[in-house]
């Protein structure tokens, strides 16, 4: 019988042992259950939080393409600025050319328009020397007849003494 109440004992211990055992068993295995179960909260928090950054990224994508889009734009606007810019500056220059060129015309147009005054003067000056002229010569050409009838008279008078 002792050794049956040895048996006993140890299989009591055994069981003691065992149910000890069973208890760590089942404290680990809730304490694993609400690690798996904080777990899961964690992998459905970091999913969502992924969906937001996927969602995000769709977005800055986008964006991304947008601005490259305008930066392309703005490159293409750019260029056309520069070339309206060169436009602009020979337009300017070919104006001012012009402008030149019109002071240059206007200045030989007054310069010749002095000319033509001065010349203008001068041909009245000639037109009222040569009336002069004309009136002096018209006066001359009298007196020359007078004095031409004076003269024949003057023969006839000698030839008839």
């Amino acid at each position: 019988m002792d050794r049956i109440k040895e048996k006993m004992n140890s299989l009591r211990l055994e069981a003691d042992e065992a149910a000890q055992k069973v208890e760590e068993l089942q404290a680990k295995i809730k304490a694993l259950e609400q690690e798996n179960l904080a777990k899961e909260q964690e992998i459905t928090s970091l999913s969502h939080k992924n969906g937001l950054l996927e969602s995000e990224v769709e977005k800055l994508d986008t964006s991304v393409k947008d601005l490259k889009k305008s930066a392309d734009e703005g490159q293409t606007h750019g260029t056309q600025n520069e070339t309206l810019q060169r436009r602009l500056q020979l337009l300017e220059e070919e104006a001012e050319e012009a402008d030149k060129t019109l002071r240059e015309a206007n200045e030989k147009l007054r310069q010749t328009d002095v000319k033509a005054g001065h010349f203008e003067r001068k041909v009245q000056a000639l037109e009222q020397e040569r009336d002069q002229w004309e009136a002096k010569y018209e006066e001359m050409a009298q007196k020359h007849t007078k004095l031409n009838k004076e003269f024949e008279d003057l023969q006839n008078e000698v030839a008839n003494i």
